[in-house]
């Protein structure tokens, strides 16, 4: 069926005085700060004690937006008779804004979690040149960083925590047979004190079983 003639005028008449009739809502800004996404893109903030200068991070920004200026230092051995180790100090780490297009890709490569998304956004200058932010500004917008948001219930364990559980149990698992070894006593208790906090934690997802 072909449209009738005038049909589209029409619509657009209608959302216009649907329109006029609503009342206009405006966003009192500076006065009042807007309510910004949990993820919204702002800024970057370094975590400098993260940042191993390892210049994953410069070589991947597809805008080469990302100065990084750094020196070697020696450490001395841990243990007399050990080798003396080198590692990389930083001494700048600036990011021009003004070629940043946001991208995210820095963020997304740091293996060590040195860079995160701050959703700061008031940071305009009369200047192009001094959108360059040194590594100072960038720790300063650091602590504007939200909260990670919580994992859902049924989601994974993350692999970071998970390997450290293990490590830990592993270590306590060692401790245990040191002593059993040094005080056999003590030993026996351990393992009775282990088996029961197993049977414990058993207990629980016996139950679980056999509600489902």
């Amino acid at each position: 069926m072909p449209p009738i003639p005038g049909s589209g005028l029409a619509k657009g008449l209608a959302v216009t005085l649907r329109t006029m009739t609503k009342r206009t809502v405006t966003a009192q800004y500076p006065d009042v700060q807007p309510e910004l996404p949990p993820r919204s893109r702002g800024v970057i903030g370094l975590f400098e004690e993260n940042c191993t200068v390892c210049m994953l991070c410069a070589r991947e920004c597809p805008d080469w937006c990302i100065y990084i200026d750094s020196h070697k230092e020696t450490v001395p051995a841990a243990a007399p008779g050990g080798r003396e180790r080198s590692r990389n100090v930083l001494d700048r780490f600036a990011i021009d804004f003004a070629l940043c297009m946001y991208c995210g890709i820095c963020i997304e490569v740091c293996p060590f979690d040195a860079l995160f998304w701050s959703p700061e956004f008031e940071y305009a200058e009369t200047d192009i040149h001094e959108l360059t932010h040194e590594r100072d500004k960038l720790r300063e917008w650091m602590w504007t960083v939200p909260e990670p948001p919580a994992l859902d219930p049924g989601a994974e364990e993350p692999k970071e925590i998970a390997a450290a559980r293990k490590t830990a149990e592993k270590l306590q698992a060692a401790q245990e047979a040191e002593q059993a070894v040094a005080d056999p006593a003590t030993g026996r208790d351990a393992q009775q004190n282990a088996g029961q906090n197993a049977g414990q934690n058993a207990t629980p997802d016996v139950e679980q079983g056999g509600q489902e």
